[in-house]
């Protein structure tokens, strides 16, 4: 394939989606927006230490300034920004992507829609994502996941099986299994119900995974987030469906049953870091929270869906944004009696 891949966005995903196809020979730039690790890559390429191999590999990289300058056009742009930048990120790119060129939002969230005020919904192509690493350091990304156990599903908005569709699953095969969905939004929505369960009440305790899910409560609270998120997902027309690489077989239980499997599977994906939000807290940024619980309890406000107990997650996010609250273990019994989970 001779096309121009752009990574928009080179911190922990992005510098491994970045590094892998690198590494297979693809056209890559990368693009991003943090000084120093456009600088570093340039220099002295990226390092991503995964829990089986190390990829090493130099990276064309840019600074968001030197876009303009560059004369580059692309066929194929990753989005791998947190979701508070999406808007924005799509509106810069949109000159750089060819009239055929396609955008693919490798981040969590729910996107879709959004983005497709901007780039138009042909030029996109869902996708659900399970990729765990961390970025700290400039140049060095610690990747939890391993190639076999980073999950993709990628899918075109109106269900068909495209030529350009086999073309992204091939890329993303270089990073992990990719499987294709005719039902994508299905996938993204299941995909945020396990995150809901998992990266909603673990992003405001500062605790690694693993600690974190087993805090006394923590399993009966976990259930209850996601049962929230999949009455909201059922109202607007989504059902749960098989993620992670699932076979149908194991995901054929009641509604409970399936989101229980796939916040466990998700946590044998990512038990050995910390999740995303609090990687943000510790850096000083807002977190994505907003895109994720916040969707949940956006639309069940709209839906008049009771979804207290995601409410009671944003809200608490919210104080730690704000500074009012330290991230910290004490808050899971804030949300406890936030929600009247008495123990």
């Amino acid at each position: 394939m001779n096309k121009k891949i752009a990574v928009l966005g080179c911190g922990a995903i992005g510098s491994s989606i970045s590094a892998d196809l690198t590494v297979a020979g693809y056209d890559v730039t990368v693009i991003d927006q943090w000084p120093a690790q456009v600088e570093k890559i340039r220099s002295d390429g990226i390092e991503v230490t995964i829990p089986d191999t190390v990829v090493k590999t130099k990276l064309n990289a840019l600074h968001l300034c030197d876009l303009s300058s560059a004369k580059l056009e692309f066929d194929i742009v990753f989005m791998a920004v947190k979701s508070n930048d999406h808007r924005w990120m799509a509106e810069f790119i949109k000159p750089y992507l060819k009239a055929d060129g396609v955008l693919v939002a490798t981040q969590n969230g729910f996107n879709e829609e959004s983005l497709a005020t901007i780039l138009g919904k042909q030029r996109l192509i869902g996708a659900a994502i399970e990729l765990s690493a961390e970025i700290f350091t400039p140049g060095f990304v610690k990747r939890n996941t391993t190639h076999k156990s980073t999950w993709f599903a990628v899918g075109e908005h109106d269900g068909l099986l495209t030529p350009r569709l086999k073309e992204i699953q091939s890329l993303l095969n270089h990073v992990g299994r990719c499987d294709l969905t005719g039902t994508i939004q299905s996938a993204k929505w299941t995909k945020l119900v396990a995150n809901s369960m998992t990266m909603g009440p673990f992003g405001l305790l500062g605790l690694g995974n693993t600690e974190a899910a087993h805090l006394p409560g923590m399993f009966e609270m976990s259930v209850r987030l996601g049962n929230e998120a999949a009455k909201v997902g059922e109202a607007m027309g989504l059902r749960l469906e098989p993620i992670f690489g699932l076979r149908a077989d194991e995901f054929a239980g009641t509604t409970e049953e399936n989101i229980v499997t796939a916040m466990k599977t998700l946590l044998t994906h990512v038990s050995r870091g910390r999740t995303a939000p609090i990687h943000d807290h510790i850096k000083g940024r807002t977190s994505e929270m907003a895109w994720i619980s916040g969707v949940v309890a956006r639309k069940g406000k709209e839906l008049g869906i009771d979804v207290r107990a995601n409410e009671a997650v944003v809200e608490i996010d919210r104080r730690i944004n704000r500074g009012e609250l330290a991230m910290d273990k004490s808050n899971f019994e804030l949300l406890r009696g936030m929600v009247g989970d008495k123990g």
